[in-house]
Formats: structure tokens, C-alpha cells, sequence
């Protein structure tokens, strides 16, 4: 772990957090850039004066002490092992996979070696980008442990950097489909809540009034099931935040069917439902969120990339359940 420490000098007060610490950065540690910072905040790992810094956009004052801590994981033991996952679409810059539920992302603790980035190691070797560490080879935007579906990964630095800008800049559109307990009211819409780090459980995330990091899911209600028990909606992201789709659905009065962690708003089957749908859902535990079309312009070749992928077995399953019910 890495500390630094900042007295803010009467030049700097007013500006904002992040920008402060980026522009402090900027000659002994040029790596740790504006976003770097943001999600340092977002983590908890940034203090003013003794207390957690809640949002990158507070103003700064004269003489605040800022301390930063900063995690290095430890990637030197990381392997390559034969880990299942479907390739979509590859080239020599970047390829787009189709994760596969209960497959994290990347080694964090308590899984060091069965994840998707020991899976791209044993498959694409040294033909990854490094520019965010040994442990997120190649990863542009992650996907949850249960969430299925399409990921870009990439295979060089610059491509890699030209894709996390436009993820930023919002030229990547990223589509979902969601079953939710419940019909939303309207039908279609757009939910613009923040999210910030829930204080009393650091696994999940809220939504934030007047903190956190602005979070943008437009949605679009599909097909309800058994007179409103359940619907399909297509959820499709201006904004990449940690459980966003999942936070959001939940903060309108209907979880995803199966979230283990976002469940607050779980509905009641109705009496006659059979008992094949009732076994199936007391049995189904992951989030019912799969991401299932992306569409991005090649930030190398500048082709148009638009790729769809069909439900996962478990969903369609699923879908095909309560589609009979009816």
C-alpha cells in the first residue's frame, strides 16, 4: 500500500476534489489519472481531514489534508488456466466474449485463480493489454459474477485507452435484458439516480441524492407475465457504475428476479401457478440480467461493430415458463 498526503495551499482551494488530486499526480505519478482518482473516492480510500471523502466533486478549503491510500494487488502469482468462455468477434485489437454466469471478471480476494482473466491469460497470452495491471489484463468494462453476457476485452494498450474513452464519452451502447418482479410504471423512461458505496454494507451500492457518481439507465418494458407478476425490460446504459442496473430497478420498487443481493421488492406467485415455475424460482439464484447487444465503432479500423447474442439457457428457460403460465 502506497500513502500520500496533500496540504491544499490557498491557490488550489475551491477547485474540485478529484481534479485537485489528478493535477497533483500529474508529475509524480502521471498513471493515476482523473477516473484512477474517481474510483479511489468511489472505494473509500481517499480522506479530508480524518473523514471519508463521499463524492470527487466536493469543493476543496485551505489547508485540508487529504490522504490517499492506494492498493497495489499482488498479481505475481497470477495463472493461466482453461476457463470456459465464448468468443463473439475477435481481430488483432480487441475481441468481444460472451461471459458465462458465476464467472468474475477478474482475481480479487478469495478468487485468485478461476477467473475470467486467468481464462483470456491461458488463451491469448501475452496478446492483452496491461494497461490497467496483471490482474484486469485486457478488461474494458466488467460484467457482475452472475450478470451473462458481452464483454470487450483488449489486446493492446492503445486500444485499450481509445475504449475507455469512448465508454466515458458514452459512443459505446450497451444493451440488457432484465427479468424484474413487477411492471414499471411508465413502461418505458429513463431512471437518473447517483450511486455511491452503501456505508453500511460495502458489498452493495444505494442511491444518493446528494453524492455519488451520476448514473443514467434508459429502459424499455418488453413483454409483463401473469397479469403484471413479472416483466421483461431492456435496460440500455449511458453510464457504467458498479450494480447499476440492479441498484436502479430496486430503487423503482422491482428487483431482478434471482438478485441475491437487490431483493427488497420480491413479489408473491400467484396462487395458481404451477408447481414447475414455483420450483424454478425458488431454485433460480443469480440476478436474471443478461447483456445482450453492444454496438460501438472500431476505435482502430473505425468499422461499425454491432453484435447480438440470444438468452442463456437458465433465461430462456426461464422465459419459456413464465410465457406458458399465461
Amino acid at each position: 500500500m502506497n500513502k500520500y498526503n496533500f496540504i491544499v495551499d490557498e491557490s488550489s482551494a475551491g477547485n474540485r476534489l478529484d481534479k485537485y488530486l489528478a493535477n497533483q499526480f500529474l508529475s509524480i505519478k502521471p498513471e493515476i489519472t482523473r477516473s484512477k482518482i474517481q474510483n479511489f473516492i468511489n472505494k473509500q480510500q481517499v480522506l479530508i481531514n480524518n473523514k471519508i471523502a463521499i463524492s470527487d466533486s466536493i469543493k476543496i478549503k485551505k489547508d485540508d489534508d487529504i490522504v490517499i491510500e492506494i492498493t497495489y494487488p499482488q498479481n505475481q502469482n497470477l495463472i493461466a488456466k482453461k476457463i470456459d468462455f465464448e468468443v463473439i468477434y475477435e481481430d488483432k485489437d480487441l475481441l468481444v466474449i460472451n461471459k458465462p454466469a458465476g464467472l468474475t471478471v477478474h482475481p480479487g480476494a478469495g478468487n485468485h485463480d478461476d477467473t475470467l482473466v486467468n481464462g483470456l491469460l491461458f488463451s491469448f497470452g501475452n496478446d492483452l493489454s496491461k494497461i490497467s495491471g496483471d490482474l484486469r489484463l485486457g478488461i474494458v468494462h466488467r460484467l457482475d459474477k452472475d450478470t451473462t453476457g458481452l464483454m470487450i476485452v483488449a489486446k493492446n494498450d492503445l486500444t485499450h485507452q481509445l475504449l475507455s474513452e469512448m465508454l466515458k464519452n458514452r459512443q459505446i451502447k450497451r444493451s440488457y435484458l432484465a427479468f424484474i418482479y413487477g411492471t414499471l410504471s411508465p413502461i418505458r423512461g429513463t431512471i437518473n439516480k447517483n450511486i455511491i458505496r452503501c456505508r453500511r454494507n460495502r458489498l452493495k451500492m444505494t442511491i444518493c441524492k446528494t453524492a455519488g457518481r451520476v448514473a443514467i439507465t434508459n429502459y424499455e418494458t418488453q413483454e409483463t407475465f401473469l397479469e403484471g407478476f413479472a416483466s421483461l425490460v431492456e435496460c440500455n446504459l449511458e453510464t457504467g457504475r458498479t450494480h447499476q442496473i440492479r441498484v436502479h430497478l430496486e430503487s423503482q420498487k422491482h428487483s431482478i428476479i434471482g438478485d441475491q443481493l437487490y431483493n427488497s421488492c420480491k413479489k408473491m406467485l400467484p396462487k395458481n401457478s404451477s408447481l414447475e415455475l414455483i420450483n424454478f424460482l425458488k431454485n433460480f439464484t443469480r440476478q436474471a440480467l443478461h447483456s445482450y447487444k453492444i454496438k460501438f465503432e472500431h476505435p482502430i479500423s473505425k468499422k461499425e461493430i454491432s453484435l447480438q447474442i440470444p438468452l442463456p439457457q437458465d433465461l430462456q428457460s426461464l422465459y419459456d415458463l413464465l410465457k406458458n403460465a399465461e
